[in-house]
């Protein structure tokens, strides 16, 4: 069995015209002759990703075609031009990125702005490993180390040198963040939905007074858009989805990541919402995950309470996003019925953290 992530077959209402989309792609490139066969990538709460996969001359050729989900209504909040040009710029500075293939904003060939990429082949980690992947609790280590050391390869980055400069504000991250993500969770909430208004005030009163750092900042820096190598599974070939990248605050980036980071000893609720496998043998803990990148990097963390509860608000607003959409009838995937639920328990969580909180 293949360890190579594999797409299956494309989810209902979420269907491409796929001759309107093989003319586009063969006016970019000639050689790109006939149609491709058409299959998604799993998850779709966000951007969907489609594997287009041509058979030429007896040779395969697979590419990734990346566009917002169906009735998306804010196009800031999905845009595809963005995401790829952010890529296009990064790849010469950050090796991890695929290749642009090409962007396409005709409304005549699909209903938004959609790209296209090179397919990187390897593997991608969910909620367990793949059948046939097997890791000893020391090569487990080794590897969550390989993921985080890439986050901070990114963080790392001389953004100005590169040219850079333009893909964000700079200093006064945090409090953009706040402010906006806040005001983000008031318009998508519905009646339905807690207010979190207890957790938006202690968040803008606890703000830091300045931003660590300003860094390029990929901001879903999760197991789940890391490409490992088939060859060896301990090393990392690709970081995908790069829609929110931008210059900002590192440790708010690292509490976004460690909003996903579900360990073995978490309560139940929260482990029902675990998308990668981080509670196994030899991963680190959330706690040792924010030492060692204090230890690298050499920012203080010994107040990361902020970023933590900053990351599961955070989260919470994208969930009750996606849930106002179907909750209006924009979108009819049923899985997202149950998005409230985690929108509400992650209210409590952060209420739990902030009684805790030494801030």
């Amino acid at each position: 069995m293949t360890l190579i992530d594999q797409a299956g077959a494309v989810r209902s209402g979420e269907e491409l015209d796929v001759a309107k989309v093989a003319a586009f792609l063969e006016s970019v490139d000639g050689s790109l002759q006939g149609t491709p066969a058409v299959s998604q990538f799993p998850g779709g709460a966000s951007n969907l990703t489609y594997l287009l996969t041509y058979r030429l001359s007896g040779a395969e050729r697979e590419l990734i075609l990346r566009r917002p989900p169906f009735g998306a209504k804010a196009r800031s909040a999905h845009d595809m031009l963005r995401e790829a040009n952010i890529m296009a710029e990064l790849k010469p500075v950050y090796p991890y990125v695929p290749k642009v293939f090409a962007t396409c904003q005709d409304r005549a060939v699909m209903d938004s702005d959609f790209y296209v990429m090179e397919r990187l082949r390897g593997i991608i980690l969910r909620d367990k490993l793949p059948p046939g992947l097997v890791l000893s609790e020391a090569d487990t280590r080794q590897l969550c180390l390989n993921v985080i050391d890439k986050m901070i390869a990114l963080h790392q980055v001389d953004y100005q040198a590169a040219g850079l400069a333009h893909l964000g504000k700079g200093e006064g991250y945090v409090q953009r963040q706040i402010s906006g993500w806040s005001e983000r969770y008031r318009k998508a909430r519905t009646d339905d939905a807690v207010d979190f208004e207890t957790v938006m005030r202690w968040l803008e009163d606890k703000m830091p007074a300045a931003d660590v750092a300003t860094c390029l900042i990929h901001n879903d820096f999760r197991f789940d858009n890391v490409v490992l190598d088939p060859d060896n599974p301990l090393r990392v070939i690709g970081v995908l989805d790069w829609e929110m990248a931008t210059l900002g605050d590192p440790l708010m980036d690292l509490g976004n990541t460690l909003a996903y980071w579900v360990q073995a000893d978490d309560e139940p609720q929260f482990k029902q919402m675990r998308r990668q496998p981080t509670h196994l043998p030899g991963m680190l803990t959330r706690k040792e995950v924010i030492a060692y990148y204090g230890e690298k990097t050499g920012y203080r963390t010994d107040h990361f309470d902020f970023y933590e509860i900053y990351g599961l608000f955070r989260l919470a607003v994208i969930v009750q996003q996606i849930y106002y959409r179907f909750h209006h009838g924009q979108t009819k995937n049923p899985q997202f019925a149950f998005f409230v639920h985690v929108t509400n328990y992650l209210e409590q969580r952060c209420k739990n953290l902030i009684a805790q909180s030494s801030i």
